[in-house]
């Protein structure tokens, strides 16, 4: 397995999908790495895993899982005799409290889940390190009553500042010192309480000038009569920071006792994560466990690529028995490539230890590499054209294959000369084959098509299209080789049966009549265009009388008969120069090649010799006003003449 595999087959974006359902950070970096086994024990013991994380799911969707949030700070500290700070302690507490939640969580669990649910024994709840850590450790620094030393230091400290305070309020309110001052109030500088005095009054108050302001107007002044109070506030707060750091110095060590019980519980909720992460991507995806063997055998019932979703066409394969070798042909953007990949890629997740979106019965082999040839792979850098790259690529996987090997290869032999490419294709598979590698492969070339049904291990498949609406289907067809769809796509688009017949024959050698469904002889018409049979055909104003052909005659009158449609209709016109004559059938007029129809009875058999053919062609009113117009001028009156005309000419 490569990092090359991983991106053409987009298993690391399905790796992105299943972390985003991972609650910590380490969580998700262990999906990041995820990485297929060879291991069929280890892989069938991760399926089961997750089979019963989806059981547990199923039954309750919000599972107590720790985000782990600062314990990766935490023990890096310890490691390194830092002392911990309050905060610390409270992520450690709210990570001992999930352990907790989630012990009791899986105690129901057990029946459903036995193999999941018993890891949970694996975490120690330590209840008197999270009792203790409650006990000193209250909004978020340590609690007065940590210590009987800390409590008898900041009620000093209380004391000691409401003195303080009373002290310098009275001073504010002094009517004395009224004057002096910029604002009554007391401000804080430093860690010491200052009254504001104006500049020009320093000399009136004594005390020490601890900050001024901006614009230098205002002096912020430390009374001589608070100094002594706040020198006593000063040392009892030093006292108080040593208390604290006692404390806190107590609880690491503490914690550092259990530091193995931590970590352990640490990487059981960083595998539970996990686990999770992967049932709510199965569940998401609609996955199942599929059995895995170690046999080569590939049987995918319904199988989708979990990409694609709902949009995607289910897909059913076989190989590993009689077959160790599928060859998929069909049109282009019908669905060859990706149908490859989804083979590819779910094999990949299936040693990952992830469901797969499959049928009942569904199978994957494990194998020891994937190794592709997948995409375009031109390299500007290396001055290689897209043929070369896929050789250079393909030489390198002829070195690594072996019969514990999945091939992939994508267009076969494209990009050069048809003929050798194909050459080379069927060369280069069958050496595959003769490595025991399987194999799955497309291509375009029918020689390979054949190659795959005449030998043993290989078999074709083939994708879908629908004719009628000129789009793929996206299924897969096992035991038939699909064709291009060129020649009929063609047709249904409307090009000459007659040049598609041609170039069947060219291709392929042997002769196939293409032609139109009855119903669409309409068209004939346009499509006749298409050909001309003009027996006078000229070459550098030379008549080339090699392309000479009789032509069919038929007069106005004779009744034919339609070959395409088995109806009979009258001559009306013709023949023009590409041998269309103008046909009237069921009161409508046609145009049909003289190829296209026969005479069935001639026209001096049913008509007599001076017969006004207007009578056939022509409505009641067109003959009146016929008649008419023969006599004089009709003024704003037209009458098509044709039939007339024609009439005359014959």
């Amino acid at each position: 397995m490569n990092i090359k595999s991983f991106t053409a087959l987009e298993f690391n974006r399905v790796k992105e999908s299943i972390a985003q359902y991972t609650l910590s950070d380490k969580g998700k970096e262990r999906i990041e790495h995820l990485t297929p086994s060879t291991n069929l024990k280890q892989i069938r013991s991760w399926l089961d895993e997750v089979s019963e994380g989806v059981r547990i799911l199923e039954k309750s969707s919000s599972v107590p899982i720790s985000s782990l949030n600062g314990m990766e700070i935490l023990s890096s500290h310890i490691k390194k005799g830092i002392i911990l700070k309050p905060s610390h302690f409270l992520q450690l507490a709210e990570f001992l409290s999930s352990c907790k939640k989630l012990k009791q969580f899986m105690k129901d669990k057990e029946f459903m889940a036995p193999r999941v649910t018993s890891y949970v024994y694996g975490i120690e709840e330590l209840p008197l390190l999270l009792a203790e850590i409650e006990r000193c450790i209250r909004n978020g620094r340590v609690d007065d009553y940590a210590s009987k030393e800390l409590l008898k230091v900041r009620k000093q400290i209380v004391i000691l500042e409401d003195r303080l305070k009373d002290k310098l309020n009275q001073m504010i309110k002094s009517p004395k010192n009224k004057a002096y001052l910029q604002e009554f109030i007391v401000s804080e500088r430093n860690g010491r309480y200052v009254i504001p005095v104006k500049k020009e009054y320093k000399g009136k108050m004594k005390g020490t000038v601890l900050d001024s302001s901006a614009s230098g107007a205002t002096l912020y002044i430390e009374p001589i009569e608070a100094t002594n109070l706040q020198d006593q506030i000063s040392l009892l707060k030093t006292d108080e920071d040593l208390e604290v750091t006692k404390i806190l110095s107590a609880l690491t060590v503490l914690v550092d006792t259990h530091l193995s019980e931590i970590k352990q519980a640490m990487e059981i909720m960083v595998h539970y994560d996990v686990l999770f992460a992967k049932a709510k991507y199965s569940r998401l995806i609609n996955g199942r466990d599929v059995e895995v063997n170690d046999t080569h055998e590939i049987i995918l019932n319904e199988a989708r690529h979990p990409l694609l979703g709902n949009n995607a066409v289910p897909l059913t394969i076989e190989l590993g028995n009689k077959y160790h070798a599928l060859i998929i042909t069909g049109p282009n953007t019908g669905g060859k490539t990706v149908t490859i990949k989804t083979v590819g890629l779910l094999t990949l997740m299936v040693q990952s230890g992830l469901h797969i979106p499959v049928g009942k019965g569904s199978k994957v082999s494990i194998f020891q590499q994937i190794l592709l040839d997948i995409g375009d792979g031109q390299s500007i850098e290396q001055n290689l054209s897209t043929f070369s790259s896929h050789i250079t690529n393909i030489i390198e996987l002829l070195k690594e294959a072996n019969d514990e090997s999945l091939v992939i290869l994508d267009e076969l032999g494209s990009g050069t000369d048809p003929a050798e490419g194909m050459g080379l294709a069927t060369a280069l598979l069958k050496q595959f084959h003769e490595k025991g590698a399987t194999i799955l492969a497309t291509t375009h070339y029918s020689e390979i098509k054949d190659y795959a049904d005449k030998t043993d291990g290989f078999i074709n498949g083939s994708m879908e299209f629908d004719i009628d609406t000129l789009q793929p289907t996206y299924r897969l067809t096992i035991g038939k080789g699909g064709e291009s769809q060129a020649f009929a796509i063609a047709l249904k688009l409307g090009m000459h049966p007659k040049i598609i017949s041609d170039a069947h024959q060219i291709t392929y050698k042997t002769e196939k009549l293409y032609q139109l469904e009855p119903n669409d002889v309409s068209k004939q018409r346009e499509m006749d265009r298409q050909i001309s049979y003009n027996r006078h055909t000229k070459r550098n104003g030379k008549e080339n009388k090699g392309l000479k052909h009789e032509v069919a005659k038929y007069q106005q009158g004779d009744n034919v008969l339609i070959l395409a449609t088995d109806e009979y209709g009258i001559v009306f016109q013709g023949p023009d120069s590409l041998g269309n004559y103008i046909v009237q059938v069921k009161g409508e007029k046609r145009t049909y090649n003289h190829k296209r129809i026969k005479l069935y009875i001639a026209a001096n058999e049913l008509y007599p010799e001076d017969y006004d053919f207007n009578i056939i062609f022509e409505s009641k009113e067109n003959r009146k006003l016929s008649h008419l117009m023969d006599r004089k001028h009709v003024e704003g009156e037209t009458l098509d003449l044709g039939a007339k005309r024609n009439e005359d000419k014959n």
